[in-house]
């Protein structure tokens, strides 16, 4: 395997489990964030949403850095910016925007199928450069007990993510039957994509 040249690295997130992934793939890098209006970007395919809003984001953060900086610097830096959604009979869905909607979420699931779709978008700022691509995950569940939907949402993480689904959640695991694709996809970063990605910017 050909050595690739040595680069910095700012994640465009401020996902905790985005964060986990590139350090889990041995990356150092550090954090900027974009705040953008996420609903009011609307495109009808999942695929287009999450690509457009992964350029929303590179877009916002390219804005806060000092750009002519990283065109100077020897080292290339690269800004990796995500987006997900999930995809339930042909509805794209969010975050839930309040409990009851993220227990119709979830019960939705129970003995059902969902999929998440993911993008993962590369730009470096010294060239300009820019790809991104998406990935799409089909999950399958077992029936889902009332009481365990019940204790995911007073806990309330799923209340912060794409359609209120954390597969690696200990208390959703059991209930999950099958996931057709890879389990850092459905948390937000798809390993092998991203690191294709990287190489294919520098």
């Amino acid at each position: 395997m050909d050595a690739i040249p040595s680069f910095k690295l700012i994640l465009g997130s401020a996902s905790f489990s985005r964060r986990k992934i590139l350090e889990e793939m041995g990356y150092e890098f550090t954090i900027s964030t974009a705040d953008i209006d996420e609903k009011s970007i609307r495109e009808e395919k999942p695929e287009d949403l999450v690509m457009t809003l992964a350029e929303a984001k590179a877009d916002t953060i390219l804005q806060k850095l000092p750009i002519s900086d990283y065109t100077k610097d020897a080292e290339p830096t690269l800004l990796i910016t995500a987006d997900q959604v999930v995809v339930y009979e042909g509805a794209i869905r969010e975050k839930p925007a309040s409990k009851e909607e993220a227990w119709e979420f979830i019960k939705g699931y129970s003995g059902g199928h969902a999929a998440t779709v993911g993008s993962v978008l590369v730009t470096n700022l010294k060239t300009g450069f820019r790809k991104g691509e998406w990935d799409r995950v089909e999950i399958y569940f077992h029936e889902i007990p009332d009481e365990v939907i019940e204790k995911l949402i007073e806990e309330g993480i799923v209340l912060r993510v794409a359609g209120g689904l954390i597969i690696e959640h200990p208390l959703v695991l059991p209930y999950i039957k099958e996931v057709v694709g890879t389990t850092d996809s459905v948390m937000g970063l798809p390993k092998a994509l991203t690191k294709k990605l990287i190489e294919e910017a520098l």
